[in-house]
């Protein structure tokens, strides 16, 4: 498979497309929502899980020009002859598709994720092992304590002053200001001497 383009995608208020009505279905619906999405599900059957969700359930197979109207398209049937079907439909209409454990009928996929707060650390393997990117960010995830959510919002605070100054913020020596003590104040909870290093940093840098 070709290198993949890392991106994130805003989906919120987004129309967005699951076909299929098991538990890898909940699993993807359930990743929209968190996002925002307006999402529609199509399958025969449906788990009360998926029913329970804030979605549109269509109670029916899936029939060819489905994904017309949709942002972004998943295939969680777990049958290879639908998943193959949603993949060419949504490919001939332009709409980006992925079909779950079948890399090769993608146009993208799913990283392993770990969320703090603002703060998203993804994890691919491009398809080739989700065990594998799920364990590593697993291990990634387990050293994210809720101090880099704090230290986030101090320094995406610092960043909206600067660019309110007119100063550009590619300017600063950010990774000088990363690497000072600011997570050692965090943590022992100085949050407000931490705020002071900062702007101290920022105004010598």
């Amino acid at each position: 498979m070709a290198a993949q383009y890392p991106v994130n995608l805003v989906v919120d208020g987004r129309p967005c497309l699951v076909v299929g009505g098991g538990s890898v279905a909940r699993r993807k619906v359930e990743g929209l929502l968190a996002c925002g999405a307006d999402v529609t599900v199509i399958a025969p059957s449906v788990d009360a899980a998926i029913a329970a969700l804030p979605v549109r359930v269509v109670a029916r197979a899936y029939e060819p020009g489905d994904v017309i109207g949709y942002r972004l398209v998943v295939a969680a049937t777990g049958d290879p002859s639908v998943n193959g079907t949603v993949f060419d439909d949504a490919e001939a209409a332009g709409v980006w598709v992925n079909a779950a454990d079948d890399p090769a009928r993608c146009t993208f996929t799913l990283p392993a994720v770990a969320r703090r707060g603002q703060l998203l650390v993804a994890v691919s393997t491009g398809g080739a092992s989700p065990a594998m990117a799920a364990w590593l960010r697993d291990k990634i995830a387990a050293g994210l304590g809720e101090e880099y959510e704090v230290l986030l919002r101090l320094l995406s605070e610092a960043r909206v002053t600067i660019q309110g100054s007119g100063r550009p913020t590619e300017d600063v020596d950010w990774p000088s200001v990363l690497d000072s003590h600011m997570l050692d104040l965090i943590r022992a909870g100085e949050i407000g001497k931490a705020r002071e290093h900062l702007e101290a940093c920022l105004s010598s840098s």
